[in-house]
């Protein structure tokens, strides 16, 4: 029942351990601090860098090239816009030289809403990332997918976006990780740095498996026939939620649809679930112009014209500069759970 930060340090860890990590990097990755959301503690190949994104995306390339297999972190997703070139650099690389050279970096991000991170710490990125060709794009929205994800997202010879919800960050799985042991105090024993001194402090870590999530397959959380609602990140606990109450309290049922990877999507089962329900939702918490979720809905239109039985529609972030700090600005700002509630029952309710 690990939480999310902890997932992922337990698939860093297991990355160093089993699938060639070489280096895990980035501003105050290293100890003692080990990660502004502690995902790096106790990681052997873990190490600071200065406050310097380019230099961090930079230097991740070079490892790359030279046939490393580097793990960076941009502290926060805000500042990766710091490094868009290098990026468009980063994703060309493989087709310009028509598959001759990998380049397996995985860059991973906090993003999005939750925290009160007011405007430098609260912006999302899955709709830049998703203009970036080149890179894949994976956000979890829970532990169990967190593991599976950066994983594949390791082992895969592209760059790969491993974007991190930060307000799931410190959310438990019902399920567990394999290798985990049951018990999260015990696990808590087991991987998490004390407070204060740390200098002699060493993990122990569990006897941790391979699980994989494909980049690029969704998964259908929940099943119905009265809508299909599209999400990710930190809305999707919050549309299962929605969907859950609508269910209980007005009959209504839906297909929920984690989509768990931004590029590649999986398309095929979006279009069956649209295809069964012929209504659509799609819910995220970035901005509302030119949101990625934009694109999914220009392609449904494009492709299930005649399947739709009302129109189709989103429900996005306000497109404003930043979050505020003051907890009614940010509840204001992005979707929250009783905005995705009028949404569905509106969306199951809008005569045919």
């Amino acid at each position: 029942m690990a939480s999310m930060a902890q997932a992922v340090r337990m698939a860093l860890h297991y990355g160093e351990e089993h699938l060639g990590v070489t280096d895990i990097f980035g501003e105050d990755v290293g100890p003692p601090l080990g990660g502004v959301f502690t995902v790096t503690q106790g990681l052997k190949t873990a190490w600071n860098t200065p406050l310097d994104e380019r230099g961090i995306i930079g230097t991740a390339m070079g490892i790359a090239y030279a046939g490393g297999r580097p793990v960076c972190e941009i502290q926060f997703c805000d500042y990766a816009l710091n490094v868009m070139d290098l990026f468009k650099v980063a994703g060309n690389q493989r087709w310009a030289s028509g598959g001759s050279f990998d380049l397996p970096i995985v860059v991973m991000t906090p993003t999005g809403a939750g925290i009160r991170g007011s405007i430098y710490h609260s912006h999302s990125f899955e709709s830049w990332a998703s203009r970036l060709a080149g890179w894949k794009i994976v956000m979890p929205s829970n532990a169990q997918d967190a593991y599976g994800l950066m994983l594949a997202a390791i082992k895969d010879p592209n760059p790969v976006f491993v974007l991190l919800p930060k307000a799931l960050l410190r959310v438990r799985d019902h399920r567990l990780i394999p290798g985990e042991p049951a018990d999260p105090d015990e696990l808590s024993r087991m991987i998490d740095a004390p407070i204060g001194d740390r200098s002699n402090w060493q993990p122990n870590w569990p006897e941790l498996k391979e699980y994989i999530v494909p980049i690029g397959k969704a998964n259908l959380v929940r099943e119905g026939t009265d809508g299909t609602i599209i999400s990710y990140g930190r809305p999707l606990p919050l549309c299962v939620q929605a969907a859950d109450e609508l269910a209980r309290d007005h009959g209504h049922s839906f297909d929920v649809i984690d989509l768990r990877s931004i590029f590649p999507y999986d398309w095929p089962l979006i279009s069956r679930s649209v295809i069964k329900t012929g209504r659509v939702l799609i819910v995220n918490e970035d901005t509302e112009v030119t949101n990625f979720g934009e694109h999914l809905l220009r392609r449904i239109i494009d492709e299930h014209f005649y399947d739709l039985v009302v129109r189709p529609r989103t429900l996005m972030g306000k497109h404003i500069p930043g979050i505020g700090m003051n907890q009614n600005y940010e509840l204001n700002s992005v979707p929250q759970l009783g905005t995705i509630r009028a949404a569905l029952r509106e969306l199951a309710t809008d005569p045919a």
